[in-house]
């Protein structure tokens, strides 16, 4: 079968180099000599080290890295921390670059069909701009996902009530919702070793918080129909839904938080089996999807880690590509595409 790898970071070159013209305004970019680039929102806010390797805008790269595992693999772009920026910028900036990242993630679907899928972002300090973006994104590009951050620019979280039409859409639109980790929260209690707690712990609370406001806020309650795609084995909160459940009083949800949780899909993004494992026990096996995270890991060693799990050949399928080809209402291709040198 064909592998549906759907946790994989490729950005647009493009919109980085349009972004390193505005010299001396912000939002802004600057070449960082090796492949990269440093990203500024505003003055003194850099962009996530990752974005200084060259890897994270190669799309032929990331097709030879796939190949070299010895099986087929499609893969789904997903946005990735890089997803504040869009919200935390002036309006009408903020607009401009969600337009033209999403024509250009429409752009690679469009010339790899079934290859490359690709999730689209929103500008969120405005809803109604939010919803057109979105139903652009959605109905004229046909792009496949929106990704939200954990914020909205400083001030305001992804459960404001003035997002509520915004939810709303996205349920009619019938198209997923993918949280993955950012870089706006958590930095400062996180800080020093070189950035090392933060990536071990930052990240993992990020996308925690963002999924449990989902909840909390009554936001999945009143949207039954949302498909919510949490990457990184849903964080921390598999392991905590018993706390929560225990703590949720206050909030007044009708059922417990974790009858909310359990709706959601996550991937096997987790350096040990046991995490993997665990995943799959709590979520259930049709709602989990092979990820690597690339070019943040190997997809070899993600291979090897769902290896040792010890599925059944019907389980490791699903996890392996019928389960996010449902979820995302894709089709398998017919027959492999020779291995070529693809383009950029």
């Amino acid at each position: 079968m064909r592998i549906l790898n759907c946790h994989v970071h490729w950005f647009p070159r493009s919109v980085f180099e349009d972004l390193c013209e505005r010299k001396g305004s912000y939002p802004r970019a600057e070449r960082n000599g090796v492949g990269g680039y440093d990203l500024y929102a505003t003055y003194g806010r850099v962009g996530v080290v990752g974005y200084r390797r060259k890897t994270w805008f190669d799309l032929e790269d990331h097709f030879r890295h796939m190949d070299s595992t010895g099986h087929d693999i499609d893969i789904v772009c997903s946005l990735g921390p890089f997803s504040t920026f869009f919200s935390e910028i002036p309006l009408a900036d903020g607009v401009r670059y969600a337009r033209m990242y999403n024509d250009e993630m429409a752009e690679a679907q469009r010339r790899y069909p079934g290859r490359v899928w690709a999730t689209g972002v929103v500008p969120l300090q405005d809803t109604q701009a939010a919803i057109d973006e979105l139903d652009r994104m959605v109905q004229k590009l046909g792009l496949i996902g929106v990704n939200i951050p954990s914020t909205i620019g400083r001030d305001n979280h992804i459960d404001h009530s003035r997002l509520e039409p915004l939810y709303d859409r996205i349920e009619q639109l019938g198209v997923p919702l993918l949280i993955h980790p950012t870089d706006n929260a958590f930095i400062d209690i996180l800080d020093g070793y070189n950035g090392a707690l933060h990536l071990a712990l930052g990240r993992t609370f990020d996308v925690s918080l963002t999924a449990a406001r989902l909840i909390f806020s009554g936001i999945m309650e009143r949207h039954p129909k949302l498909k919510v795609y949490m990457s990184h084995t849903g964080g921390a909160l598999p392991y905590q839904a018993g706390r929560m459940d225990k703590s949720a009083g206050p909030a007044k949800l009708p059922r417990d938080p974790s009858v909310y949780l359990k709706t959601f899909y996550t991937d096997t993004v987790s350096p040990h089996a046991i995490g993997v494992k665990f995943a799959i026990e709590y979520f259930g096996v049709d709602h989990i999807m092979f990820g690597d995270d690339h070019p943040c890991w190997s997809t070899q060693t993600a291979l090897k880690i769902l290896d040792e799990v010890g599925l059944s050949k019907t389980d490791k399928e699903k996890i392996l590509g019928l389960n996010a080809r449902r979820f995302f209402g894709l089709a398998e291709r017919v027959q492999s595409k020779p291995k070529e040198a693809a383009l950029v």
